[in-house]
């Protein structure tokens, strides 16, 4: 019979006793073997359970749970946990240290994917980084330029720099510079990269400013409820504020250099024009932005997706709809 390496039974019985005792003995030793084969055959089972507790609990923290359900299609509830040490802690990663800003409502599927990624993407090249996911909550439209507002207002002092990124635009190219944009905004997703934007004053998808930078510009416009026209409106801040824009240089991967990962099928866009919404998406905002952004935090979550940490902050806008009555679906 084997036993564990840490545990070996050591039996003992006295021999100055003949025949009867000798009897009892093997009596004994059929029974105390019996037993001890059920004790260990218990412990056993015990173990089993134990083992398939802690599976069932890191497969349902990672998301392979409903995957192996086949709910793959179901976004899992992600594990609150502790974030572990970050070798980000390194002097050699460099004293910045990005906050990366994701508006967000509901696209479950993409964020799955996006975070994880964008997490070990960044881990690569030696970003210090959190990352910020700005989800509204409310009924209002979508409102992208607002969410980075509040994204930027809720970064903390740990951070001197944002990065306000999609959440479906994966970097494919590892020579991209994420880095901190000392000399002015710096545009990743440049309209020669985009895989689905060319035009030459765009600035969405990927855009780098130093807080100070961010500051000068007054943010982002807040009346720009639904899709769309937030970033062009920024490019005119920029201007007006007289950064220079810089995007990268060398990249041979032209339109591959990003994975567009939104599927228009599955989720439309909100492109509808309300009231005198398709006038006043041509001019330029001169008073809005981080001075008057209205909202509240409803609650922020420290989550871990696939092993990747990030910050949910479930926020509710607010909008005057005798300023900006499109703000509302109908």
């Amino acid at each position: 019979m084997m036993y564990s390496s840490r545990r070996k039974p050591v039996l003992y019985f006295k021999d100055d006793r003949r025949g009867e005792s000798q009897r009892l003995q093997r009596h004994g030793e059929v029974h105390f073997l019996s037993r001890k084969c059920t004790v260990w055959k218990l412990f056993g089972l015990c173990m089993l359970f134990v083992l398939g507790s802690l599976l069932l609990v890191q497969l349902t923290c990672s998301g392979d749970m409903s995957q192996a359900v086949g709910y793959s299609h179901l976004p899992h509830q992600p594990c609150p946990v502790e974030r572990p040490s970050s070798s980000a802690d390194d002097p050699s990663w460099g004293p910045h240290k990005m906050a990366l800003i994701v508006p967000f409502r509901e696209r479950f599927e993409e964020l799955l994917i996006f975070v994880p990624y964008i997490h070990t993407f960044l881990n690569k090249k030696k970003i210090r980084h959190k990352i910020l996911i700005i989800n509204q909550l409310d009924h209002f439209r979508f409102n992208r330029a607002s969410l980075i507002n509040v994204g930027f207002m809720e970064s903390g002092n740990d951070t001197d720099y944002v990065a306000m990124h999609d959440v479906d635009l994966l970097p494919q190219n590892e020579d991209l510079d994420y880095g901190f944009p000392n000399e002015g905004p710096f545009h990743v997703a440049s309209p020669e990269l985009h895989p689905l934007y060319h035009y030459k004053t765009y600035v969405g998808g990927i855009l780098l400013l130093t807080k100070k930078h961010y500051q000068m510009c007054n943010g982002m416009s807040n009346r720009f409820w639904g899709w769309g026209r937030e970033d062009d409106e920024f490019f005119r801040r920029l201007k007006a504020a007289d950064l220079k824009l810089f995007r990268p240089t060398g990249i041979t991967t032209g339109t591959k250099t990003f994975r567009h990962i939104h599927d228009p099928a599955w989720r439309k866009r909100d492109q509808k024009r309300i009231a005198a919404q398709k006038q006043e998406q041509f001019k330029v905002d001169p008073e809005g932005g981080l001075t008057n952004v209205r909202y509240k935090v409803e609650s922020r979550q420290e989550v871990i997706i696939s092993g990747a940490p990030c910050t949910v902050i479930n926020t509710f806008l607010e909008c005057d709809v005798s300023l900006t009555p499109w703000c509302q679906s109908s």
